[in-house]
């Protein structure tokens, strides 16, 4: 969310005066709970603001217009109310990676923009929350943003000396927040350990199911679990050689056992075509594969980390580092 803010106190821009004297238009009146009220013909009684001490608008699109982000940016600067402590975490997707990286303290940071670069520009006020645990993108997302509509409130009714006060962004510290893709989504059955694949499941589960390959079809994880300490003593697990990937599914919890890197996850129900509990998904492909290979082995049995194809644009890079010549 990008907020310009323009002050009312000056003149506006391209000249015309400041907003003294200016007829207040019915939505602004309305907004400040004035329709209706008394003291005048045109509704100004003495709570009317004659200079309404700041100006919001908000925007989320690149159709807006060019000059008056400039207008707004040179009047009074243009604020950007940023759900993570900067200068950890610049980019578009801070919540998804505080998650991800397991960050024990969330927070929000409300900030001028400079032109050309998000993210760099001078401190307003931050605040910081403990981040519970397994918290999800959506949980952590609902908790920032009441946060952050706060502090801008806040920010807005002492915006001269708020500005005035702004602060800059320490050099030590910055961390980036790319935007993910489906390629993130994609497990590493060999190189994540199973605390890595749940908190990725918990960062971007809701946006982009976590996704593996299954002879060669693509199969969905939707309800990832942690797996019981008592489970794990199951003969199945002890008894026979596995490897990253290999999936069990175990009756008395009705859930598939996924190897990974340093142990096991739990898996309630997927995506093959159509969703499938962890007991469909035996009875329809796990259990057809022990019948017709008797001397199977878990291991032969796996998922196996799904390869998207890259796009045209990492296609491209991709050549072009691949030509550069060597030095």
């Amino acid at each position: 969310m990008r907020v310009p803010v323009r002050c009312c106190w000056g003149p506006l821009p391209g000249g015309g005066g400041g907003c003294a004297g200016r007829r207040q238009s019915p939505q602004w009146r309305s907004l400040v709970g004035l329709s209706g009220s008394s003291g005048g013909e045109d509704g100004r009684g003495a709570r009317v603001r004659e200079k309404p001490p700041w100006r919001v608008l908000f925007f989320g699109t690149d159709q807006f217009a060019r000059e008056t982000l400039r207008a707004l940016h040179a009047a009074s600067g243009v604020l950007n109310v940023h759900p993570s402590c900067l200068p950890r975490w610049r980019g578009p997707a801070p919540i998804i990676h505080t998650v991800l990286h397991g960050d024990t303290v969330a927070g929000v940071t409300i900030m001028q923009i400079r032109p050309k670069r998000f993210d760099v520009g001078p401190i307003l006020k931050q605040e910081t929350v403990p981040v519970p645990p397994k918290s999800t993108t959506k949980d952590l997302e609902a908790v920032l943003s009441r946060l952050g509509a706060n502090m801008l409130i806040s920010i807005l009714k002492n915006l001269p000396e708020s500005l005035n006060n702004g602060r800059q962004q320490p050099a030590e510290g910055v961390t980036h927040a790319p935007k993910i893709s489906a390629a993130t989504s994609c497990i590493k059955w060999e190189e994540q350990t199973s605390e890595q694949i749940f908190r990725l499941h918990r960062a971007i589960g809701n946006i982009i199911p976590l996704q593996t390959l299954w002879v060669n079809s693509t199969i969905k994880l939707l309800d990832l679990v942690e797996v019981n300490s008592s489970v794990l003593t199951d003969p199945k697990l002890t008894g026979q050689a596995v490897i990253p990937g290999s999936v069990i599914y175990h009756k008395q919890s009705q859930i598939l056992l996924v190897c990974c890197k340093d142990g096991w996850i739990g898996v309630r129900s997927v995506m093959l075509k159509k969703t499938l509990t962890a007991t469909d998904f035996y009875n329809g492909y796990l259990h057809p594969w022990y019948q017709k290979n008797s001397q199977a082995q878990p291991s032969q049995c796996r998922f196996q980390t799904l390869r998207l194809p890259l796009k045209k644009k990492q296609k491209k890079k991709l050549l072009l580092c691949n030509s550069a010549p060597s030095s």
